[in-house]
């Protein structure tokens, strides 16, 4: 995000942070930031270089600490570092981490990690969060992601590169979503997505491969076609995973893609959705 403070100069003046809003003197925040009117950044808290914060946001907790990169523009209403959800939690000092780039839109929620978790919530780099959207405590997630509006993520979710999630979508805690995967909206999710796959259903399954996303990507069109052809393996027929696998190793061309998809699949904790 390329932020222009000329914006948003015809409500602040020439001033940087807001009068009406409340920040921590304990807190780091960039004299290129911009924090709009009535929003609230706690002690130990840090925004990055032109970061801008809309208005009615609100950075940490009395208990837990936002870390927001360079160029992120957070809008009004969103919760950063809330404290997790969990009732396991204890007051312990924990975090959420947001990389560089980044566009969270209105009222959206992300809660901070927990100890049992690893003690941070991450989001990566250059990722689109639409409005009114929940990440749970634990989640990690990677760049170049986009997340469809009213869309719900349990604790420890696990979300890998350039995956793309429609609106209104559910997913239960501890599943893994591979990378240039597509989920369509109104998906309810309990098991892992493979890398490269289409998504869609209640609960969601992977139904083929993402082509378009990966053309789109520039990828070679001989290496989706080994992909397509490893996934159609994985989700048709009757063989086991392993036995499936061992197709894939002698029917398709080898290439980046089908080891991915592999060591996925040989890492799955919660079974692949299919």
């Amino acid at each position: 995000m390329k932020f222009d403070f000329s914006t948003v100069s015809w409500m602040m003046g020439s001033q940087r942070i807001h009068p009406t809003s409340i920040v921590s003197p304990e807190a780091k925040v960039s004299k290129s930031a911009v924090i709009g009117p009535y929003c609230i950044v706690y002690p130990g808290s840090r925004i990055g270089d032109r970061t801008y914060l809309e208005s009615h946001v609100v950075i940490g907790s009395p208990t837990t600490i936002a870390e927001l990169g360079e160029e992120n523009h957070v809008g009004p209403g969103s919760v950063i570092a809330g404290p997790p959800q969990d009732l396991k939690y204890r007051g312990e000092v924990t975090k959420v981490i947001i990389g560089n780039h980044n566009e969270i839109r209105e009222c959206c929620t992300l809660n901070a990690g927990t100890v049992g978790g690893g003690g941070a919530t991450i989001l990566g780099d250059h990722n689109l969060v639409m409005s009114y959207l929940h990440i749970g405590h634990d989640c990690h997630f990677g760049n170049h992601i986009v997340l469809g509006s009213g869309t719900l993520f349990g604790g420890h979710v696990v979300i890998e590169d350039h995956v793309k999630i429609g609106g209104t979508c559910s997913f239960n805690q501890f599943v893994r979503i591979g990378q240039h995967a597509f989920i369509a909206g109104d998906a309810t999710v309990n098991k892992d997505i493979l890398p490269f796959g289409m998504a869609q259903g209640k609960y969601a399954v992977v139904r083929g491969t993402n082509k378009i996303g990966l053309e789109r990507a520039g990828w070679e069109k001989e290496e989706i076609a080994s992909i397509h052809r490893a996934i159609r393996i994985l989700i048709m027929g009757s063989d086991t995973t392993s036995e499936a696998i061992e197709r894939i190793r002698a029917e398709c061309a080898p290439c980046s893609g089908v080891e991915v998809l592999i060591e996925f699949v040989n890492s799955s904790q919660r079974g692949i959705a299919k």
